[in-house]
């Protein structure tokens, strides 16, 4: 599980403080446990500050804790703030990043049978989509709608969901495609060939949550030469 440690404090020499906080990244690399870590400042109180890090577990904050160069930054902390800084303990139970849950849901309604439902509360209405395979970007919801049932169209497919990465407003996903060819495909007619591509799709969502602006990079030659669009073709 992971865990996460608040150390709030107060302060008139942040500075001085920040910089110690660079010290002690620079000190225990190589050794330091800690995954993640946010430094706020209270907007009503300037001298009121909060660290929250993150550990993969209350053992690992342990180790960290232990390190002698975390004892020392400890020391060095206290003495620069206005009164003893407080730890608060915390086991996470949720961990929900809505950005990443909202990408997870456009890939499972863009495979998901029947009819495709509308996308307005997954992307915004002036999304833009990035693919190398098109000449020119694809502008709008209903462009991107259009283009989406161009695919559903041809396949019978769904999405595998690899990896995801998310850094603020982008979320970063490998995925896997797999697919049936029952429909047209760019002139090649429904052949029933079981086919599969690899890909890697960045999307950034709005200030509203929704998507905004993606980039697609995937196999779309391996999927052509599957489907036989590329026997003949000289070397």
């Amino acid at each position: 599980m992971t865990f996460v440690q608040l150390i709030d404090c107060r302060t008139s020499q942040f500075d001085r403080m920040n910089q110690l906080m660079d010290t002690w990244v620079e000190q225990t690399k190589g050794k330091r446990t800690a995954t993640h870590g946010i430094i706020a400042k209270d907007r009503s109180d300037a001298s009121h500050f909060i660290e929250i890090v993150e550990f993969p577990s209350y053992e690992d904050a342990m180790r960290n804790s232990n390190l002698p160069e975390t004892d020392k930054i400890f020391q060095e902390m206290v003495a620069l703030c206005d009164e003893m800084p407080t730890f608060t303990d915390l086991d996470v139970v949720r961990d929900e990043r809505l950005h990443a849950a909202t990408v997870r849901t456009l890939f499972e309604t863009m495979g998901a049978p029947g009819e495709l439902p509308p996308l307005d509360g997954l992307m915004a209405e002036s999304y833009h989509d990035h693919d190398p395979a098109n000449e020119q970007d694809t502008m709008g919801l209903d462009a991107i709608r259009r283009e989406m049932e161009m695919w559903r169209g041809a396949f019978d497919f769904d999405f595998s969901i690899e990896d995801q990465i998310t850094e603020g407003d982008r979320v970063c996903t490998r995925w896997t495609w797999s697919g049936t060819h029952t429909g047209d495909f760019m002139g090649i007619p429904a052949s029933g060939k079981k086919v599969s591509m690899t890909g890697t799709t960045i999307f950034r969502c709005g200030e509203n949550g929704k998507i905004a602006e993606g980039w697609w990079e995937y196999d779309r030659l391996g999927l052509m030469a599957d489907l036989g669009a590329l026997e003949g073709m000289a070397d």
